[in-house]
Order: structure tokens, then sequence, then C-alpha cells
């Protein structure tokens, strides 16, 4: 089933259970937040990575799968510009963009939220297991990161005691450009998708290792 909803194509990513701050300034996205705050209106809306193009103006390319950011906080400033904090509540699949009249609308599906699974297959392992090695690889490669002087989330970055929201967080904590974490965004279950952060997170902790050798 397929919902309207407002739609802010951005260059940063929003994922599950993650916060991105905004400044509004567009005029178009001006009007989106008088319609989000409202009396009795529902103060969310998608918000979707672009691929190719620029965030201001439009005629942008944007990517298919994104999340819904609640508004957490809101304040409209004198000037009629808005600060704001979104917190990232569930994935969507954009089915069909709309006129952007009088900001981008599209008709999105939830996509669904998987259980975090007890067992993988027998190669694999334990799920458990599988997030604790790909967190301790991920702080290994942010603490590469900070010894580069390079700005990073602490490698003791405390993570959530639900294994469902320590995992996107360790996808948002992990030193990743949007469009890889954009490929971890659009899969569905949750122990491929962290065989794969895993894989990049060695990917970019050999590339900082040998950087560091250089120096």
């Amino acid at each position: 089933m397929t919902t309207r909803l407002p739609m802010f194509p951005i260059g940063s990513l929003l994922l599950p259970y993650g916060i991105l701050p905004l400044r509004i300034f567009e005029p178009r996205y001006r009007v989106l937040m008088f319609d989000c705050t409202r009396e009795g209106a529902v103060p969310e809306f998608g918000v979707i990575l672009i691929e190719r193009g620029f965030e201001v103006g439009g005629n942008d390319e944007r990517f298919s799968i994104g999340t819904v950011g609640r508004i957490a906080e809101a304040s409209e400033m004198p000037d009629g510009r808005w600060l704001l904090t979104l917190v990232g509540t569930r994935r969507i699949r954009v089915e069909e963009w709309l006129p952007d009249d009088p900001y981008p609308l599209a008709l999105v599906e939830d996509l669904p939220d998987l259980p975090w699974p007890a067992k993988l297959d027998r190669e694999a392992g334990d799920a458990d297991e599988l997030f604790r090695s790909t967190e301790q690889l991920v702080r290994r490669t942010l603490a590469l990161t900070a010894e580069l002087g390079e700005a990073a989330p602490p490698d003791t970055i405390k993570l959530s005691e639900d294994p469902k929201v320590a995992a996107w967080q360790l996808i948002a904590i992990a030193p990743l450009g949007p469009f890889d974490k954009q490929r971890l965004l659009e899969i569905d279950d949750h122990s491929d998708r962290l065989q794969l952060l895993a894989s990049m997170a060695e990917d970019e902790r050999a590339v900082l290792a040998y950087r560091l050798a250089g120096d």
C-alpha cells in the first residue's frame, strides 16, 4: 500500500534511529514546514539522498529508497528560516514522484522492519557475534581516522542495547561516504547489511592503515 508523503531530497543521508539537523531556507520547504507543524499535522516527511544534481532548485536525480524523518525539534527564525532536528523512524521506497507542488511529494511504500535474527547460517554463526565483530572493526577504523586527524565520532561512543537500533547506529558512525551508507540502507536483511558493513569497514581500515604507514 502506498501513501502520499512530503519529501526532502538532500545530499545527506538519514538512517533509521539516526539524527539529522537541517536548516530550511528555500521558500518551498518553508511551506513544507508550515504544513508539517500546523495543528493536527503529522510532523514528518521523507528524506531521500540525491544521486546527481544539487539540493537547491530541483532538477536532481534521486535514489528510490530513503527514511522517514520525524521532527523532534523545530524553531522558526525571525527571517522565516527554520532550524530543526529530525529522527529517522522507518525506511521507505518511492513508488512514484508527484509534481513538486509546492514542494516535492511522492507516493511511498513502507519497507519491512525484519526481526533481529537469532541465527544466521552454519558458516556465519550467531547474529550477535557478527554484530560484535563488525562493531570492533568499525571502532578500529574510527580510531585510525582519529589518528590521521580527520573528523569522526569517537571510537568509544556508546550504542543502544537494542541490537536492531545499535546496528543502524553503527552504520551512522562508520567513516563511510553517503553513497556507501545508501547501499546499506537499501538492504532488508540485518545479517546481509552487517556483512556488507564489515566488508566496507575493512576496506576503509586498510586504506587508513596504508596512509598512516606512509606518514
